[in-house]
C-alpha cells in the first residue's frame, strides 16, 4: 500500500482474528489476563498499550510515513509530552504564531521548570538562524500557522537547523494540514504532531493527539513518557479517530474546494479587507504552499473593512457557520481568535488581531456557505 488514500482505511488495521469483523473492535478493559508471572500477549495494563490504542498509533505512524505513532488523551497532551525532552537550561525555539494552548505551555508552564523559549518569524530563514542557540533542543512549528495561516517552508528550516545544530529536532505541528495535504518527515523534519481532534477525527466528537517519529531513541522516550505520565486516550476515542480517518482523503479534498470557493468570495467582498488563505495566489507564501501542500486546506482567516464590534456581529449573525471554537469537522465553524482560541496570548508578543476572523469550512453546500456569509456581511 502506497496510496494515502488507501492507507487511510487499511493502515495498521486487519480482521478481527477470532471474529472476522472487518472494524478494529474497541477493546474496553482496564487489563489483560496473563498465563504466568510477567508472561502476556503483548499487553497487560490500558495505559501501557491497548489493542484499539495500537491499531491508532499503526495507522497514524504509516499516514505520516513515520516507524512510530503514539497517541495521547489530547493535541496539547502531546506537546506536553514531547516537551518533557527538553531539560532545565535548554531552549525551544518556536514560530511567533502558534497556537495560543502551545504558546500558554511554554509561557506559564515549562518556563517555570526552567526551559528556555523564545519566538521568531519562521518565514524569515535568516532569523531563525540568528535565534538559534547552543542550547536550542528543539525548533517547534506550526504550518499553516493557527490563525494567521502563515506557512513555512518545512524542508528549508530542517535543514538549516541540522546543518548548524546536528542535536535540536525540529518539530511540526501538521493539524491544519494533515499527512493528506503534507508530510512534514519526508521533508526533513523529526516528529510530528497532531490535535487528532480536528480532521483527523473529524467530525467534531472526540478529543485526541499523536506524535510520530522515525528516530528509534526519540520513540522509546517517548513511549516512556507517555506510559509514564499516561495522557492516554480510551479505546472508544482510538475507534473514533480511526474512524474518522477512513474518509479523511475525501473530507479534505471537499474542505479545500469549499474553502477556496469561500475565499474567492470574501476577496471580492468590499466590506472584506484581507483574506488569508495558502490556496489563494495572493497568498505571501503561496509558491511554498504549492510546493509542500496538496491544496490549501479547510482553514481561512479573514479581517474586515471596521471595527472589532463589527468582526463581532459578523460571528453572531451567521446561521450555518456555528460560533465555536475547534475546526476540522464537518460543520463549518467561526470565531475570533483573539477573544477564543488564542486569549492566552493576550499582551503578549504573540498576540491576535483583535478583529482576525477564523474559519473552519465544512463540508456543507459551498454555495449556501457563501450565501450565509453574504447575508451575515450585509
Amino acid at each position: 500500500m502506497t496510496h494515502i488514500e488507501t492507507l487511510s482505511i487499511h493502515a495498521g488495521q486487519h480482521p478481527d482474528p477470532v471474529t472476522g469483523a472487518v472494524m478494529t473492535p474497541i477493546y474496553q478493559t482496564s487489563t489483560y489476563v496473563q498465563s504466568g508471572v510477567a508472561e502476556h500477549k503483548g499487553f497487560e495494563y490500558s495505559r501501557t498499550d491497548n489493542p484499539t490504542r495500537s491499531a491508532l498509533q499503526e495507522c497514524l505512524a504509516q499516514l505520516e510515513n513515520g516507524k512510530y505513532g503514539l497517541a495521547f488523551a489530547s493535541g496539547m497532551a502531546a506537546i506536553d509530552t514531547i516537551l518533557r525532552l527538553v531539560k532545565a537550561g535548554e531552549h525551544v525555539l518556536a514560530g511567533n504564531d502558534v497556537y495560543g494552548g502551545t504558546f500558554r505551555l511554554l509561557d506559564k508552564v515549562f518556563k517555570d521548570y526552567g526551559v528556555e523559549h523564545s519566538f521568531v518569524e519562521m518565514t524569515d530563514l535568516d532569523q531563525v538562524k540568528k535565534s538559534l542557540r547552543p542550547n536550542t533542543r528543539l525548533v517547534v512549528l506550526e504550518t499553516p500557522t493557527n490563525p494567521r495561516l502563515k506557512v513555512f517552508d518545512i524542508a528549508a528550516i530542517a535543514k538549516l537547523v541540522h546543518d548548524h545544530h546536528a542535536q535540536t529536532q525540529v518539530v511540526v505541528d501538521n493539524t491544519f494540514a494533515t499527512p493528506y495535504l503534507q508530510q512534514p518527515l519526508d521533508l526533513g523534519a523529526d516528529m510530528v504532531i497532531h490535535s487528532t481532534t480536528k480532521y483527523l477525527g473529524g467530525h467534531s466528537d472526540v478529543i485526541g493527539g499523536a506524535v510520530i517519529t522515525s528516530d528509534a531513541a526519540t520513540y522509546e522516550r517517548l513511549k516512556f513518557l507517555q506510559n509514564a505520565v499516561g495522557a492516554v486516550p480510551g479505546p472508544m476515542d482510538c475507534f473514533l479517530i480511526l474512524r474518522g480517518i477512513k474518509t479523511l482523503a475525501v473530507r479534505m479534498d471537499r474542505h479545500a474546494d469549499n474553502a477556496l470557493a469561500v475565499a474567492q468570495f470574501l476577496s471580492d467582498h468590499p466590506k472584506v479587507k484581507e483574506v488569508i488563505y495558502p490556496g489563494l495566489s495572493d497568498h505571501p507564501q503561496y509558491e511554498i504552499a504549492k510546493k509542500q501542500m496538496r491544496n490549501g486546506g479547510g482553514m481561512i482567516s479573514f479581517l474586515l473593512h471596521g471595527t472589532v464590534e463589527d468582526a463581532k456581529k459578523l460571528v453572531a449573525k451567521t446561521k450555518l457557520f456555528a460560533l465555536a471554537e475547534s475546526l476540522g469537522g464537518v460543520e463549518s465553524l467561526i470565531e475570533l481568535p483573539a477573544a477564543m482560541t488564542h486569549l492566552s496570548t493576550q499582551g503578549s508578543p504573540l498576540e491576535v488581531d483583535a478583529g482576525l476572523i477564523r474559519v473552519s469550512v465544512g463540508l456543507e453546500h459551498k454555495d449556501d456557505l457563501i450565501d450565509d456569509l453574504r447575508q451575515a456581511l450585509g
